[in-house]
C-alpha cells in the first residue's frame, strides 16, 4: 500500500465518523508529506488545522493507522499554505474591511450584496436543510421548493444564505430579474403606493420579477392592508412559477396576526429552520472568519470563544473584531488571557442574568402583543399561549415560586401557574417547532 493509499484509507474511515462540515473543514485539504522511521508526516493548510488534528483526532488517527500499517508509530503535521493564502506581496484588506465596518456596494438592479457568497457559508446540521433547499432552487428555479420559507433566530446566517442563493441565481440565469427586499422596504413601498393611489403600478412592477426574496417577513404582522396587497403579489408570482424566498424569525404558524390565507401560502412550500451551530461548527466559522480578517489566533482561543458564545453567530464575529482592535492598540498579538479579559462582558449567557420584567417584555415584543394588559388576563389563544410561556420561563430561568409568578398575572393561584408550566414543559419536550420558538425567545432575553 502506497503512502497516499494509507492516508486515503484513514480519511475514508474518519469520514464515516464525523459530520460533513467537520470533515471538509479539518481533513479535506490534508495530504501525505512523508513516511520515515515509523512517523507519518501530513501536510495541513494552516495552524488551525494542525492544532485541531493534534488535540482532537490524534488517538483516533493513530488507531486507524495501526490497523493499516503496524510499522507506523506516530504522526506529525507540517503547515503547507494553499495557493489561496496571501503572499508577502499581496495587498491585504484595509483596517475598515477587516473590522467589518464597510460592505461591498449593493447591486442596484437586484439589491443583492455581492459580499454574501454562498461558497463561503459554513454548512452544518444547524442549516443544512435550508442550504440544500437553496441548492435545489438554484438548479430548478420556481419548481423545486416554492415558496422557500427559512426561519430562525437573529444572527444565524439567514441573510447570508438567501442573498447567497440570489447571487448564485444571478450568475446562472443572466436573463432573470431578481429582487431582494427587507420586509421594511416592502412595507414602505406598499404604504406609499396606497397613499399615492399607485398600488396597481407597484403590483405590475412586481409581476415582472422572476425571483423575489423578502427578508424578515414577520414584520408584516398586524399590517392588514399590506398583507392584503402582498397576498395578491404573492399569488401572481406563484401562479407563474416565479421563485419566492422568505425569511422570518419564527415559523409561519407562530407569526401573530398573520392572515390565514397568507399563512397557508407560506406553509405551502418548503419550510426550513436555521439553528445555532454546534461547538465544532462554531470553531469552523471562527476559523474561516479569522483567516478572512488576517487574524492569527490560537486554537485554544478559538475554542474558548466558541465554547462561550453559543447563541449568535454575529457575536462570534464581533468577538474577533474586538480582538483585532485590541491587537492594533497593543501592537502585539493577543494571548488567551488577553482574550478572556476583553470578552468577559460578552461571553456565555450562562454568566448573564435576567429579570421578570425583561422576560415578560421580551415575550410581549416577540409575539407582537399590542395590549399588554390583555396578555395578563385574556383567554384568547394569541394571549394565553404567550402568558403560559412567560410563566414557564419565570419558573425555569429565575426559579420563582408558583405563588410569586401568579401574583404577576392578576393574582392567579399557584395551581393555574403549575398547570401552565406543565403544559409548556410537555410542549417543549414534544414539539420541535415550539422548542425552537422558546430558544429564540431566550436568545432575545439574553442578547441585550
Amino acid at each position: 500500500m502506497t503512502q497516499e493509499q494509507i492516508w486515503q484509507t484513514v480519511l475514508a474511515q474518519i469520514k464515516m465518523n464525523v459530520s460533513s462540515v467537520n470533515f471538509a473543514t479539518w481533513f479535506a485539504n490534508t495530504k501525505i508529506s512523508e513516511l520515515r522511521d515509523g512517523v507519518l508526516t501530513v501536510s495541513v493548510p494552516n495552524s488551525f488545522s494542525k492544532e485541531w488534528l493534534e488535540q482532537k483526532y490524534k488517538t483516533e488517527i493513530l488507531n486507524i493507522l495501526g490497523s493499516v500499517d503496524a510499522s507506523i508509530k506516530d504522526i506529525s503535521y507540517i503547515i503547507t499554505p494553499s495557493s489561496r493564502k496571501l503572499s508577502n506581496n499581496t495587498v491585504r484588506i484595509s483596517n475598515e474591511e477587516q473590522l467589518g465596518f464597510t460592505e461591498l456596494e449593493k447591486d442596484e438592479e437586484t439589491n443583492l450584496n455581492p459580499k454574501y457568497d454562498l461558497d463561503k457559508l459554513i454548512v452544518g446540521p444547524f442549516n443544512e436543510m435550508a442550504y440544500a433547499a437553496g441548492e435545489a432552487i438554484i438548479e430548478n428555479l420556481g419548481e423545486a421548493y416554492n415558496p422557500l420559507f427559512i426561519y430562525g433566530g437573529v444572527g444565524l446566517g439567514k441573510t447570508h444564505l438567501i442573498q447567497g442563493i440570489g447571487n448564485k441565481i444571478r450568475e446562472k440565469y443572466h436573463g432573470k430579474k431578481i429582487r431582494y427586499l427587507p420586509a421594511e422596504k416592502l412595507i414602505t413601498d406598499l404604504v406609499n403606493s396606497i397613499r399615492e393611489n399607485k398600488v396597481e403600478e407597484l403590483k405590475k412592477e412586481f409581476k415582472t420579477i422572476d425571483v423575489l426574496i423578502i427578508d424578515d417577513i414577520q414584520f408584516i404582522s398586524g399590517k392588514t392592508k399590506t398583507q392584503e396587497e402582498f397576498f395578491h403579489i404573492f399569488n401572481a408570482l406563484y401562479q407563474n412559477n416565479k421563485q419566492i424566498i422568505l425569511t422570518s424569525d419564527k415559523h409561519p404558524g407562530s407569526i401573530p396576526t398573520l392572515t390565514d390565507r397568507l399563512r397557508s401560502r407560506f406553509e405551502g412550500g418548503m419550510i426550513a429552520d436555521v439553528n445555532m451551530p454546534d461547538l465544532e461548527t462554531r470553531i469552523a466559522i471562527l476559523k474561516q472568519k479569522a483567516e478572512e480578517k488576517g487574524l492569527n489566533i490560537s486554537f485554544e482561543a478559538l475554542e474558548f470563544i466558541a465554547s462561550n458564545i453559543q447563541r449568535n453567530v454575529r457575536e462570534l464575529e464581533g468577538a474577533l473584531n474586538k480582538i483585532i482592535i485590541v491587537e492594533k492598540i497593543n501592537k502585539r498579538p493577543c494571548t488567551l488571557e488577553d482574550i478572556k479579559k476583553q470578552l468577559k462582558n460578552i461571553i456565555s449567557i450562562k454568566t448573564k442574568t435576567t429579570t421578570p420584567e425583561k422576560i415578560i417584555e421580551t415575550i410581549i415584543n416577540f409575539y407582537n402583543l399590542e395590549d399588554s394588559n390583555l396578555f395578563i388576563s385574556s383567554r384568547k389563544k394569541e394571549y394565553s399561549k404567550p402568558r403560559q410561556l412567560a410563566m414557564y420561563l419565570l419558573k425555569k430561568e429565575l426559579k420563582l415560586s408558583y405563588s410569586v409568578i401568579g401574583r404577576r398575572f392578576s393574582g392567579k393561584d399557584h395551581t393555574t401557574v403549575m398547570h401552565a408550566c406543565s403544559l409548556m414543559e410537555k410542549e417543549y419536550d414534544q414539539n420541535q417547532k415550539f422548542n425552537q420558538e422558546v430558544d429564540m425567545v431566550l436568545q432575545r432575553i439574553y442578547s441585550e
